[in-house]
C-alpha cells in the first residue's frame, strides 16, 4: 500500500471551514464524483483494476481534514501472487470538501483533483510525483 500520513494514502484539506455549499444534496455530489471519473481518459480508466470508488460522509475521527483516501494494492506493485484479492478502495469525503469550498465550482474542482489524485495512487503515484504535478 502506499503510505502518505502513517496510513494508507490520502489527500487531506489545506483550506478554511466555511461551512457555505453544506447545502449540496449527496445525489449531486455523487453526481460530481461520477463525473470526475468520467474525465479520467479512456485508456487510463480501462487500465483501472480491481478498485471501487465510494463516498462516505466524513474521513476517520483522527484524519479529519482527509478528503480522499486510497486503500490497496498499487497495480505498480501486483504481481503473479495478485488474484483472490477484494477491490482496492477510493474513498471520497464529502463533508470535509463542501466545508473548504465557497461555490459549487469550486466543488466540481475539488472533487475532480481529488479523485485523480486518489486514483494515481492507484496507479502507483506517490504524493511526492502528484505535487510535482499540482495535484497534492
Amino acid at each position: 500500500m502506499i503510505n502518505a500520513y502513517g496510513g494508507e494514502a490520502g489527500r487531506a484539506a489545506s483550506g478554511g471551514d466555511n461551512g457555505r455549499v453544506q447545502g449540496m444534496s449527496e445525489g449531486r455530489f455523487d453526481e460530481l464524483v461520477g463525473l470526475a471519473l468520467d474525465s479520467i481518459p479512456a485508456r487510463l480508466a480501462a487500465a483501472m483494476e480491481n478498485v471501487v470508488v465510494m463516498v462516505e460522509a466524513e474521513p476517520p475521527d483522527d484524519e479529519p481534514g482527509l478528503l480522499g483516501l486510497y486503500e490497496g494494492i498499487p497495480l505498480t506493485e501486483r504481481d503473479g501472487w495478485y488474484a483472490g484479492v477484494l477491490p482496492d478502495r477510493i474513498t471520497v469525503f464529502r463533508g470535509p470538501i463542501l466545508r473548504r469550498c465557497r461555490t459549487e465550482a469550486e466543488v466540481v474542482e475539488e472533487v475532480r483533483v481529488t479523485v485523480v489524485h486518489e486514483v494515481a495512487h492507484h496507479f502507483g503515484i506517490d504524493d511526492d510525483e502528484l505535487d510535482e504535478l499540482g495535484y497534492a
